[in-house]
């Protein structure tokens, strides 16, 4: 690993960790508009986060160490997810160092810290919020897979730099295989950040919320830390939706400059997939929780369905 790769890969977490926040702010402020609304400030989250870590932690006397590790657990599970996910350049360390499904695994892993920590103080709502998590997880990660596999397929590897290096350099044409797989991943993506249909990340309703209900516990620091991966997280998912169907822009060495020129461009495809995803949920109305298994079967098959028309047809 050089100083330049390495310097390459902080600047692309460090851009990460700038632009999360910024992206929450941004989709807050279209959905606001959508509805007729008064929009909050894009820097909201910013000044959430900060007056959160100038707060004292409360924590039950009955947690354990798993609950006060597990925000930091979390949150650096993000990070090395927004190292690996190729949104500035594709010839960074980190990228190479680990493929697509070790990406899933970090989110999985996330996943059951968040889970047990909700369950380890023993209220109804954490356990509740668990249980709707993981239930939501076992439906979305093998979907997103099976994105992930349909990409693969195409460029001969599950590495994602090699993924989208061999994407950003076909004809420009409409795939029906990568259609599929872009409705499906777009489904998947809304489920896993807690988004309409499936959750609302707004609401504070006992019967509704998931990802809230998870983390009422948490206080100060921790929640600012859970707040700032959940950010995160939606930032991952959204590069990684760039990089697979709409990879051009990115630089493909690690040089300066070309990482300078591909950040308006991910800031651009990033403004108008935060202006679409706000379109979506004003547009949509929370499904019952016992509608997910078919919201996400439907984008499980339609994964498949894009993977067996690449195999069959090759398009």
């Amino acid at each position: 690993m050089t100083i330049a790769g390495l310097l390459s890969q902080l600047l692309q977490v460090a851009v990460a960790l700038l632009l999360a926040p910024i992206l929450v702010g941004w989709v807050n402020q279209c959905r606001a508009w959508l509805q007729n609304k008064r929009a909050p400030s894009l820097l909201l989250p910013y000044r959430t986060i900060n007056k959160l870590f100038t707060k004292d932690a409360v924590i039950a006397e009955n947690a354990s160490p798993i609950f006060r590790v597990t925000p930091y657990i979390v949150f650096g599970a993000m990070c090395c997810a927004a190292a690996i996910v190729p949104s500035l350049a594709t010839a960074l360390p980190f990228a190479r160092a680990a493929d697509a499904i070790a990406l899933v695994g970090l989110f999985a892993l996330a996943r059951v810290f968040i889970a047990l920590a909700a369950m380890d103080i023993g209220t109804s709502f954490g356990s509740l919020g668990a249980r709707r998590e993981m239930f939501i997880g076992f439906l979305a990660e093998p979907a997103l897979l099976m994105v992930l596999f349909t990409a693969s397929l195409i460029s001969g590897s599950t590495s994602l730099p090699t993924i989208v290096d061999t994407l950003a350099h076909r004809e420009l044409a409409i795939y029906p295989s990568l259609a599929f797989a872009g409705v499906a991943f777009t489904m998947v993506s809304l489920a896993e950040n807690a988004r309409i249909p499936i959750d609302n990340p707004t609401t504070h309703l006992e019967l509704t919320m998931i990802h809230e209900a998870m983390i009422l516990e948490y206080s100060a620091r921790h929640l600012a830390l859970l707040e700032w991966a959940s950010a995160l997280k939606l930032f991952n998912y959204s590069c990684i939706g760039l990089a697979l169907f709409f990879p051009f822009g990115i630089a493909e060495g690690t040089h300066g400059l070309a990482m300078l020129g591909a950040a308006p461009v991910l800031v651009l495809k990033l403004a108008i997939g935060g202006a679409l995803l706000a379109l979506i949920e004003t547009l949509s109305a929370k499904l019952r929780i016992f509608r997910a298994p078919e919201f996400l079967g439907t984008a499980f098959l339609l994964a498949v369905l894009g993977m067996l028309v690449h195999l069959l047809l090759g398009s």
